[in-house]
């Protein structure tokens, strides 16, 4: 029977391998043209410093920025429970990288996930040797995770969930996916219909926790009220802006949605004076193409990263997120927010950090990634969605036509945070019973 079982994983290494090198070869062209090759990719190939000695850490992925983000609270709390332990953090994303060396203590290891190549996957396991690994929502690399289970390491997914999308493609390839979900030891999942679904995929009951969605758990305990009206005056004063002026800030934009905004500003600049728009595009990187989308829609556009250089009192400015880790200071500033991701089919992105600051928000309806939370949203009505430029300058100049509308919905937002919190801790005492060593 062991040797059954042993020739049996043998075939799934092969297998896993010759997948994910088709998957490698196709996106190779993608990773050239994206610059993804950056100068700590060979950590991505096993290649780790040669005088690496981490004691049996702690190994958190989180691939980007929102599952970065979404873990910050639980690495906090496991650096207060278990000082002496070291972390290792590994994402996939450069953007990812940045947040979480913006966060990690100084003993932490912050680094990239290993290729899912068995060989890869095996070496890098042997240098970190973690004593458990958890894993942020549904990352599922086979190699890596029969890799773990090889060594008798325990893997845990924290703030797990299985969308719409995510579901239709493991149904087709359940059979691949089975044995990998037969090696992870505990599912914390955000909700009860994840749950659901991974018992549809064949994961036991008794592996499956339904702790809820780490995301409402924000905090923002850096700041005393007075220190935070102190900075919020700075911000707006670095801007350019008056105290009377007000902001719409649109967040985590994607291609194809800045002109929907610009179209839709362009009509409410006119109609309200003082009203100033921040265009926080998703990545980054975009910031040239949008500051070209800015000039033809008759805007002066002002890149964040040079306000030092060039000032905010030029004739109708656009201000341009260029920067990493700012947007939730720029929430706090804003009057009305636009949660980007959401009028393209991205599936929308994160609307709870601007609900943690009360801010009315709007969203486009494409935000089947955040379905619960967008469920829980507009059941509650705390938020506004969208469909078109029109639909956006009218619930935009509904809100700064109202502003005790605005700010009931922004309270509703708020206290359906406060509603949905300690998933965090939930998953901190899942973590506990598992971590022997």
């Amino acid at each position: 029977m062991t040797r059954r079982i042993l020739a049996r994983d043998r075939c799934m290494y092969i297998l896993y391998d010759i997948i994910f090198l088709i998957i490698a070869v196709v996106y190779l062209p993608v990773y050239l043209f994206k610059g993804k090759f950056h100068r700590e990719f060979p950590a991505r190939l096993g290649f780790l410093p040669k005088d690496l000695a981490l004691n049996k850490p702690l190994w958190i992925h989180a691939v980007s920025v929102g599952e970065a983000l979404a873990v910050r609270g639980l690495i906090d709390s496991l650096h207060k429970v278990y000082p002496d332990k070291r972390l290792v953090i590994t994402t996939v994303t450069s953007t990812g990288n940045k947040i979480v060396k913006g966060f990690a203590r100084e003993n932490d290891f912050v680094t990239y996930l290993p290729l899912d190549f068995s060989f890869i996957t095996r070496k890098v396991i042997e240098k970190i040797n973690p004593s458990l690994v958890i894993i942020a929502e549904t990352e599922l690399w086979p190699n890596l995770i029969l890799n773990l289970s090889k060594k008798d390491i325990p893997v845990l997914l924290v703030n797990c969930r299985i969308s719409d999308r995510s579901f239709r493609g493991y149904k087709i390839v359940r059979f691949l996916l089975k044995p990998v979900l037969d090696k992870i030891s505990l599912f914390c999942v955000q909700s009860g219909r994840d749950a659901e679904r991974l018992m549809r995929l064949g994961v036991s009951e008794e592996k499956i926790r339904i702790t809820g969605n780490m995301k409402f758990d924000i905090t923002d305990s850096s700041l005393s009220s007075r220190e935070a009206g102190i900075f919020d005056a700075g911000l707006k004063q670095s801007l350019g802006i008056l105290p009377e002026e007000r902001i719409f800030v649109a967040g985590s934009t994607h291609p194809g949605e800045e002109e929907i905004i610009l179209s839709a500003y362009k009509n409410l600049s006119s109609r309200f004076s003082g009203l100033k728009l921040l265009l926080a595009p998703r990545h980054p990187e975009r910031a040239s193409g949008v500051e070209r989308l800015v000039v033809k829609y008759g805007f002066q556009p002002l890149r964040i990263s040079c306000l030092g250089q060039a000032q905010a009192s030029g004739i109708n400015p656009v201000f341009i997120l260029d920067t990493i880790g700012q947007l939730q200071s720029f929430y706090r500033i804003a009057d009305i927010v636009f949660v980007g991701g959401s009028l393209v089919k991205k599936g929308g992105h994160n609307i709870l950090e601007p609900a943690f600051f009360a801010k009315p928000i709007i969203s486009g309806r494409h935000m089947f990634n955040f379905r619960d939370i967008a469920d829980l949203f507009v059941n509650n009505d705390a938020c506004v969605l969208v469909s078109n430029a029109r639909e956006l300058e009218s619930a935009a100049a509904n809100l700064l036509d109202n502003p005790a509308a605005g700010k009931e919905l922004g309270v509703k937002a708020k206290e359906l945070i406060a509603q949905n919190q300690e998933a965090t801790l939930k998953n901190l005492e899942c973590i506990k019973k598992w971590l022997k060593n």
